[in-house]
C-alpha cells in the first residue's frame, strides 16, 4: 500500500497512526500542501483525489480510499486487531461521536484551505486568524473532554481506539498554535500515554520523511 501524506497533516496523522497499530506495511509518498503552491492542486494528484486533499490510501490493488476516518474504518475491517472501536452498538456510537467531534467540528476550522480563506478573501490579519483557530479547538478539546470516559486509561477504555487516533493530532495542532490547554489535563495524560507507544511516535509529524531538517526527531 501507499500513503499519501503531508508530515503536518493531522488527517494523515491520524491514518498513519492507524497502519502503525494494525502492522500494516505501507511506503509514504509526501505531498506538499505547500510547495509551488500545493502539490495537492497537481493534476496527478487531483486523479487520485479530486478533493485535492490528503490523505490517500492506495491498495496493493489499485484502489484508492479518501477522507482519513473512512481510510481507518476500512482498515479496521479488513484488520481486525486491534479493533478501534468496541463491540457493544452503544458504545461504538459514543467512541464514533467523540471521534467525529474531532474530525468534524474542530479540524475543519483550523484547516490551511480555511485558513486561507480567512485571509485572502476577508483579510483577516494572521493574529485573528490564530484566535479564530485557537477559540474552535479549545471549545471543542472542552467538549470532546467532557464526552469521554471519566476514569480510563485512553479516551474510552484500557487501549487506544478511534476516538484517540483523532486526538494525538488534533493536540498536536493545538499546540503549534499556542493553544492553553489548562483544564484539559485529562486529554493531555491520554495524549502522553499514547505518544509512550511505539505506533503513535512513529506516526508523529517530526518522525515523518517530508519533515523539515529542523523539526526531525
Amino acid at each position: 500500500m501507499k500513503l499519501y501524506s503531508y508530515w503536518r497533516s493531522s488527517a494523515a496523522y491520524r491514518v498513519r497512526i492507524a497502519l502503525n497499530l494494525k502492522g500494516a506495511a505501507c511506503e509514504i509518498v509526501p505531498v506538499s500542501l505547500i510547495k509551488d503552491g500545493g502539490e495537492q492542486h497537481a493534476p496527478w494528484f487531483t486523479a487520485l483525489n479530486a478533493n485535492a486533499a490528503v490523505p490517500v490510501l492506495a491498495l496493493d490493488d489499485g484502489a484508492i480510499l479518501t477522507q482519513s476516518l473512512a481510510i481507518i474504518d476500512y482498515l479496521d475491517e479488513v484488520m481486525p486487531e486491534p479493533a478501534f472501536l468496541p463491540r457493544a452498538p452503544l458504545e461504538r456510537a459514543k467512541v464514533r461521536a467523540a471521534a467525529l467531534l474531532i474530525a468534524c467540528d474542530i479540524h475543519p476550522l483550523n484547516n490551511t484551505r480555511v485558513l486561507e480563506r480567512l485571509r485572502t478573501q476577508f483579510g483577516a490579519p494572521e493574529p485573528e486568524v490564530i484566535t479564530w483557530m485557537k477559540h474552535w479547538m479549545g471549545s471543542g478539546l472542552a467538549a470532546y473532554s467532557r464526552s469521554i470516559a471519566p476514569d480510563t486509561s485512553f479516551s474510552f477504555g484500557p487501549e487506544p481506539g478511534l476516538a484517540d487516533l483523532c486526538l494525538v493530532p488534533q493536540l498536536a495542532n493545538a499546540r503549534r498554535w499556542g493553544l492553553d490547554l489548562a483544564g484539559l489535563e485529562r486529554l493531555t495524560a491520554i495524549e502522553r500515554r499514547c505518544l509512550e507507544r511505539d505506533a503513535f511516535a512513529r506516526a508523529a509529524p517530526q518522525a515523518q520523511p517530508d519533515a523539515p531538517n529542523d523539526q526531525a526527531g
